[in-house]
């Protein structure tokens, strides 16, 4: 598959089609950028686009004041107070060592989810890869890693009792996030969405070839929060935390 090919690939999210949760409804909330699949007990969309509109609109307003916001890549010092999504997206980025837009996505999902558990017991909430998930049974997340042979051979199951959670993903090789390493997938599971989101990134950095996984992985584990971690790059793999991996 060429280059373009695995862009549009992603792009039409055909990993999708692989989502299903018993007793769930899902639908689809599209806000600009934003593209969150949600599934909850009944159709909550309205309080979901609410939640992607109050969300996006703190940090668009932190943009327009703070324009070099959205395109460092180093650790944003906040000097005054400000949204709890921004203060939230700038601590995970100090503790991983990235700028604060590393971890947009995986906020989005967990705030927009959180927001949503008022009137669900059960939310899951993707975005771009992106999870964040509160379940009363255990859940089983795909491992996605693009061209990479383990793409989709194995899953972690995430534990009823360790949500609500986040699980983000960051890739070198897959999407349109900038990364200055090549893994094929790194993918991090903690409590904080911006946490997991800013650390798949980081951790991602330092992933340039099979010879480095564990040097990611050596770093993943000084990042607080971090709950445990796997890095994909090409056919090799290394694990890290209290994962239950299972093959599909």
């Amino acid at each position: 598959m060429t280059a373009d090919n695995k862009a549009l690939a992603y792009k039409k999210r055909s990993y999708r089609q692989k989502v299903h949760r018993h007793g769930l409804i899902s639908f689809n909330i599209v806000v600009q950028e934003t593209d969150l699949l949600i599934h909850t007990r009944q159709n909550l969309s309205t309080l979901a686009k609410e939640s992607v509109l109050k969300y996006r609109g703190y940090i668009e307003a932190y943009i327009k004041k703070y324009p070099a916001f959205a395109k460092t890549l180093t650790p944003w010092p906040l000097n005054e107070p400000c949204a709890p999504i921004i203060r939230s997206m700038t601590d995970a980025g100090t503790s991983a060592g990235v700028g604060p837009m590393a971890a947009v996505a995986g906020a989005i999902a967990e705030y927009t989810g959180r927001d949503l558990l008022d009137n669900s017991d059960e939310v899951i909430v993707e975005n771009g890869g992106d999870l964040f998930l509160k379940t009363n049974t255990p859940a089983d997340v795909a491992v996605f890693a693009g061209s990479s042979p383990l793409s989709m051979r194995l899953a972690i199951r995430v534990d009823s009792g360790l949500t609500p959670v986040s699980v983000c993903t960051s890739s070198g090789t897959v999407g349109h996030s900038f990364s200055r390493g090549r893994a094929d997938c790194v993918c991090v599971v903690s409590p904080s969405g911006t946490i997991a989101d800013a650390s798949a990134t980081a951790i991602g950095n330092y992933a340039h070839s099979k010879a480095d996984i564990q040097k990611a992985i050596g770093f993943g584990k000084t990042i607080d929060n971090v709950l445990g971690l796997i890095v994909i790059v090409e056919d090799g793999i290394g694990f890290w935390g209290d994962l239950d991996i299972i093959p599909l």
